[in-house]
């Protein structure tokens, strides 16, 4: 039988959460609430005692100063309407599983399989509502009816029930597995039906190679000596989706482009991968020739480079934007978990040391219709904030970096940007820390979490465009907590050499993680009836392309097996041998003693020819304003600063620990209060040396609307000036590319594919074209091509956007540079030169044009000047610098003053410009977001020191820092063109997103 407890605050203790839903009822839904109590609820269907039930009630799932329990009676009172709110069978439940453990361990003895404790909330609500009122609350607020089930009653039946009835959330249906086969020999439709059907994610194109390989006599008499018939088993076809996903096989940098360009000129493309990103790495490599710091790149879970003659620095960003759509909590939080598995599972393992985050969002405030499927801005807003925090948080590593980008655009899907940074040995056990082998006859192991329903086709579902069909089964929900512990456990395992190879199951799980690994070695045999699964009933091909999360795949020498169980088992990891890496060249998964799937390994990673992408390239051409002369331009500056890309994120940062580990050297925010926006973060990752990581990223997505080239040039120029500004090698750093696109392939759907796909080709162009002259080679970096919203009516296509993250070195991390002015008297100086460049800009953006005139980067000039400045910063010369970006020079001289806590006077008529003198003006030199460009401030006494450093560079003295708490800015006339207080400024700067 089970039992339910109920946990509730006192009558006498404010309910937060209950504060927040209500006031969420009336700024989302317009409905008056009077108040809304919560109440938390664990289901335990266990054999216990009712001794044991009222221990467990009152001992760990209770704080006896703040709460109530009770077990198998009601505490809700005083409402209209309660509203429950649990998991629906087979979604992971964290709460409930740490639930289970506490049980457990008061129990002294183990649950029994089927047995478990599950996690709900109870909201009770007061206030004049209808019933229909009550049931969107639930599901408009409430409840993510994806992933979760709700019910509702009203005080009436409520009383007359005595509480909820007791529910059990098991997934329905028989244990019994079974393994169908797939009848390929239909028409073309029907090919078609059956990929969508299983949210497969195949062409017709590609099912129809599946379906020639299938027909193939040698192939049918191999898989007849095997026990298979001629038609593929639903293990092989979810297989080979989840292998050929563009999710994982990258089929649109893979491809064939033919690219036209707006003269006419022609080029075949063959793969945008190899042509400028693997080509970028390698010519810089080159260049660079006995300095070259790259350890491993584009052959493991994330990138490797030199960190000091011990250590080595890894690398790794992902997104997870379609789980984050449907699911911005648990899409968020598995996303951070995530990645945190890829620095872990490269070369043979690694510590990490930091989180970094860039989310893309709609505005917050969004007040249009969307459509149905579509969650509002604000709540895929505060979820994914949420996941990453619990998820960064819990797993005792710091995030010390990070942005929010907002565009209308990002409501068809937001972007969730999850990165981490590690610390690997340079050596292990003798052999370099980031190489790794298998040798036929080592063992398939797997650590961590359990198999379930969650997760599934995870990989498929995020290489289509979001839709009505969205599968609820592709939400993961990642545990931090189980991760954590195999964490400890496999560094352990690591420095005793008991494994040989070590890959994080991620997108596609075993399937994924063993397939790529039998490659290392030429196959595998595995069994998927030995995977621990979370509950009965999962069929083969569920087991083998779960992405339930927390889990690790090895490769174990037979000899260290026992070792390396006993050791699991001491840090309470759960680990399973599957079977054996083999050199047969087939990929073989059993269930029990009957063949499910034998692919040969050739077919299932090289038998999918590329794809072939027109891509055509016309320039757009937008609207140019007449920005009629102004003399005072204080009132733009505030609605600049209060802008959503420009405002204070203090809201959201303040929910990330950013100091533990007890490295971080230049955190998120500095200055004089610590709330002045860092421009790039240094962390201490060995703390008994100053030896010091900086990572910075850039991104901005609006410039596409003009040229994906130049969106892309100013990106990385932005990462590497921020990473500059605060005093980074440039002897040592390295770059990282994440490219999240709208859907670029022609199609009914996508009638402008040719030119998406241009804007993809320029974007690479560009790409190259930079990191070659600021020698920065690309080590790793992921792509996310299908960025869309289609309901068959509606289309909402994302901007083209690329993430640029850097991470290098700074020998002694005791002279970094951060953005706030540090004394009155001090002169400001202006590195770079401006010009007429507001297209793109945000101060285009609040008057509501794009404009034409896109920044363009001058990369050899802009590197030679960074050199000489990375001088000045190491001689010791610099006071601070903030880097130019949204809103160009006078949002940054308001950030760096009211950071600092002094003024700022400046001079425009003292600015360097570039190019037509006619079209210098005020408001060019204030708000242009021309690339390149530092805002310095120098002590008077190192004037002279500081310019010979700078010199033959652009640069000027334009102003100095006062006393006075004031930002006085003379236009080119000599009169004040804007003047306001400190206060004022950084009210407007901090307002819009405080309450959020």
């Amino acid at each position: 039988m089970a039992h339910r407890i109920e946990i509730a605050l006192k009558d006498s203790i404010r309910d937060p959460r209950g504060e927040r839903i209500r006031n969420e009822i009336a700024h989302f839904l317009h409905l008056s609430v009077d108040e809304v109590r919560s109440i938390d609820v664990y289901t335990v269907d266990a054999d216990l005692s009712r001794d044991l039930l009222e221990k467990i009630a009152g001992g760990p799932f209770c704080d006896p100063v703040i709460q109530t329990w009770t077990v198998d009676r009601p505490q809700g009172k005083d409402f209209n309407f309660a509203v429950e709110v649990g998991f629906r069978p087979g979604v992971t439940d964290n709460v409930g599983r740490t639930a289970r453990e506490a049980a457990e361990y008061l129990a002294a003895q183990s649950f029994s399989p089927g047995e478990g404790v599950y996690s709900s909330v109870q909201y009770l609500i007061k206030g004049d509502l209808r019933l229909e009122d009550v049931q969107n609350i639930a599901t408009g607020l409430l409840c993510n009816t994806l992933i979760q089930r709700y019910s509702v009653v009203s005080a009436a039946e409520f009383a007359a029930k005595r509480g909820f009835p007791v529910y059990v959330p098991k997934v329905a249906g028989e244990t019994r597995t079974e393994v169908r086969e797939i009848d390929l020999e239909v028409s073309d439709e029907e090919l078609m039906k059956i990929s969508k059907d299983g949210v497969l994610a195949l062409t017709l194109e590609e099912m129809k190679i599946i379906q020639s390989h299938y027909r193939d006599p040698k192939v049918v008499a191999e898989r007849a000596s095997q026990g298979l018939g001629a038609r593929p088993t639903d293990v092989e076809l979810e297989c080979l989706a989840q292998t050929w996903s563009e999710h994982c096989k990258h089929k649109i940098f893979a491809g064939t482009v033919q690219y036209e360009d707006e003269n006419g000129n022609r080029q075949e493309i063959k793969s945008l991968f190899k042509s400028f990103i693997q080509r970028t790495t390698k010519d810089v490599r080159e260049k660079l020739g006995d300095k070259d710091f790259c350890l491993s790149v584009f052959k493991d879970n994330a990138g490797v480079i030199r960190f000091n003659d011990k250590q080595s620095l890894v690398f790794k960003v992902e997104t997870h934007n379609s789980p984050s759509a449907l699911d911005p909590y648990g899409g968020a939080l598995t996303g951070i978990v995530g990645v945190n598995r890829d620095p872990f599972g490269t070369g043979q393992g690694a510590k990490l040391i930091f989180n970094t985050d860039v989310f893309c969002f709609a505005d917050p405030f969004y007040d249009k219709p969307l459509p149905s499927r579509l969650l509002h801005p604000r709540r895929i807003y505060e979820g994914v904030v949420e996941g990453v925090e619990h998820g960064g948080n819990k797993s005792g590593i710091p995030t010390v970096n990070g942005s929010i980008v907002f565009d209308e655009r990002f409501c068809g899907k937001p972007l969730v940007f999850c990165g981490t940074a590690g610390l690997m040995p340079a050596e292990v056990n003798g052999k370099p820390g980031h190489e790794k082998n298998i040798i036929p006859g080592d063992l398939i192991v797997m650590s961590g979490g359990r198999i379930g329903k969650d997760g599934i086709h995870g990989a498929t579902f995020s290489s289509e465009e979001l839709n009505e069909n969205s599968p609820v089964t592709a939400v993961q929900i990642g545990d931090p907590i189980t991760q954590k512990r195999m964490f400890d456990f496999l560094i352990r395992a690591r420095d005793k050499g008991l494994y040989r190879f070590i890959t994080d199951n991620g997108a596609g799980g075993l399937s994924s993680s063993i397939g790529e690994m039998a490659g290392e070695c030429g196959g595998c045999r595995m069994d998927l009836a030995k995977a621990p699964l979370k509950y009965p009933g999962l069929n083969p091909w569920e087991i083998l392309i779960s992405e339930a999360q927390e889990r690790m795949s090895m490769a174990v020498p037979p000899e260290r097996i026992d070792e390396f169980l006993a050791m699991s088992r001491r840090f309470g990891v759960e680990s399973t041998v599957l079977g054996e890496f083999t050199d047969s060249g087939v990929f073989h998964i059993l269930y029990g003693d009957k063949t499910v799937a034998w692919l040969p390994m050739a077919f299932m990673h090289e038998g999918l020819p590329p794809m072939q992408l027109p891509a055509k390239w016309t320039p757009p051409v937008h609207e140019e304003p007449v920005l009629a002369g102004k003399s005072d331009f204080t009132a733009e500056l505030r609605a600049l600063l209060s802008s959503l890309n420009i405002c204070s994120k203090e809201s959201v940062v303040r929910r990330y620990d950013h100091e533990v580990q007890g490295g971080s050297v230049v955190k998120p925010f500095t200055g004089v209060t610590n709330d002045g926006p860092s421009d790039a973060a240094v962390v201490r990752p060995i703390l008994d040396s100053f030896e010091g990581v900086v990572t910075a990223h850039g991104i901005c997505p609006r410039y596409s609307d003009i040229d994906a080239y130049h969106m892309t040039a100013n990106a990385v120029d932005e990462a590497l000036r921020n990473y500059v500004a605060v005093g980074g090698s440039l002897d040592l750093v390295a770059g990282l590319d994440n490219f999240c696109w709208c859907d670029p392939v022609l199609s009914e759907k996508t009638p402008d594919g040719p030119y998406k796909m241009a804007q993809l080709v320029r974007s690479n162009q560009a790409l190259y074209d930079i990191c070659m002259v600021y020698n920065l080679p690309l080590i790793s970096g992921k792509d996310s091509m299908k960025n869309d919203f289609y309901d068959g009516t509606t289309k909402i296509s994302i901007p083209p956007t690329l993430l640029f993250s850097v991470i290098g070195k700074m020998d002694d991390s005791r002279k970094a540079v951060t953005m706030d002015v540090k004394k009155p008297g001090d002169l400001v100086y202006l590195l770079g030169k401006t010009a007429d460049e507001l297209g793109g800009s945000e101060f285009l953006a609040l008057k509501g044009f794009v404009g034409n005139n896109v920044p363009k980067v001058d990369a050899e000039k802009a590197y030679r000047r960074y050199q000489a400045y990375h001088k000045a910063v190491m001689a010791g010369t610099v006071a601070s610098c903030h880097d130019l970006s949204d809103g160009g020079l006078a949002v940054a001289a308001a950030e760096a003053a009211f950071a600092g806590g002094f003024g700022i006077s400046l001079d425009l008529a003292k600015i360097l410009w570039k190019g037509d003198q006619s079209g210098r003006n005020d408001l060019a030199l204030l708000f242009s977001e021309s690339a390149s460009r530092h805002l310095v401030t120098v002590r008077p006494d190192k004037q002279g020191e500081f310019e010979a450093l700078m010199s033959s560079n652009c640069f000027a003295c334009v102003g100095v820092v006062t006393e006075e708490p004031m930002l006085a800015i003379t236009g080119l006339s000599g009169s004040a063109v804007i003047k306001a207080a400190l206060a004022e400024l950084k009210e407007a700067w901090q307002n819009t997103l405080r309450e959020l």
